[in-house]
């Protein structure tokens, strides 16, 4: 009789170390799932910031370059790599027709990441010269 109840609790104390096996399998792989989407979700939070981040720098280089406009409407010079809040950013002025001027501002953070800014505006002719935005186009 005895040795069937030892041939029991060597069963019982099996299973339970299986269980146990399967349990802490189990939990690891959650916590690795846990990790791989909370390292995804946290570089999608930096693109989105550094993004931004390129937008607000190509809108700087647009404001400039209209401030130059709203001083001396025969600007035309632009700028090339201007510093800007750990960025920098490119400003092209084409005649499209007199008066209406393509403005293309081009921002980059210092990680690398770009967004383009292109404004079709007609300047008028009184001093400061005031300029009327006809259409704008963001990245593209």
């Amino acid at each position: 009789m005895r040795r069937d109840t030892m041939n029991t609790k060597d069963k019982k104390h099996g299973s339970a170390l299986l269980v146990t096996v399967f349990t802490v399998a189990l939990l690891a792989t959650l916590v690795a799932g846990m990790l791989q989407i909370t390292t995804e979700e946290t570089q999608l939070a930096h693109n989105q910031v550094c993004a931004a981040q390129a937008f607000a720098i190509a809108e700087a280089g647009l404001n400039d370059a209209m401030a130059q406009l709203r001083t001396n409407r025969d600007w035309k010079t632009g700028f090339s790599g201007k510093l800007f809040a750990g960025g920098s950013y490119t400003v092209d002025v084409n005649n499209a027709d007199i008066p209406v001027l393509v403005i293309t501002a081009s921002g980059t953070t210092s990680q690398g990441y770009l967004a383009k800014i292109t404004a079709q505006a007609t300047i008028g002719y009184e001093t400061p010269y005031p300029i009327r935005i006809d259409m704008l186009k963001v990245n593209r």
